[in-house]
């Protein structure tokens, strides 16, 4: 079994990151679910119904991992590192936004 790459900043890791995530349609499916993540917490935070918050994994990693098990073919780095891979979602979305990643 091989073990998980280290990396010893985001910086260091995020190229990595966008190498799992070529696929364009992976992409697509994760912009859609970081946005209903966006979504759910504003509507969270304007309505108080805090159990809503409950709903925030299954709309963000729903739409990833279909992205990745179906499309991407991989495993979401998610499973080796979750911060990075949390960190990584929100700074691909920011980057596609400004262009800097395609859809």
């Amino acid at each position: 079994m091989n073990s998980p790459q280290q990396f010893r900043s985001f910086a260091e890791f995020y190229p990595y990151y966008l190498g799992e995530h070529s696929n364009p349609t992976c992409r697509r499916l994760h912009f859609i679910g970081t946005s209903l993540v966006i979504a759910v917490l504003a509507f969270t935070l304007g309505s108080g119904n805090w159990l809503l918050l409950l709903a925030l994994p299954f709309a963000g990693y729903g739409f990833a991992w279909v992205g990745h098990f179906f499309f991407e073919k991989n495993r979401p780095a998610t499973f080796k590192h979750p911060l990075y891979s949390l960190i990584g979602d929100f700074a691909m979305y920011r980057d596609m936004l400004r262009g800097k990643v395609s859809f």
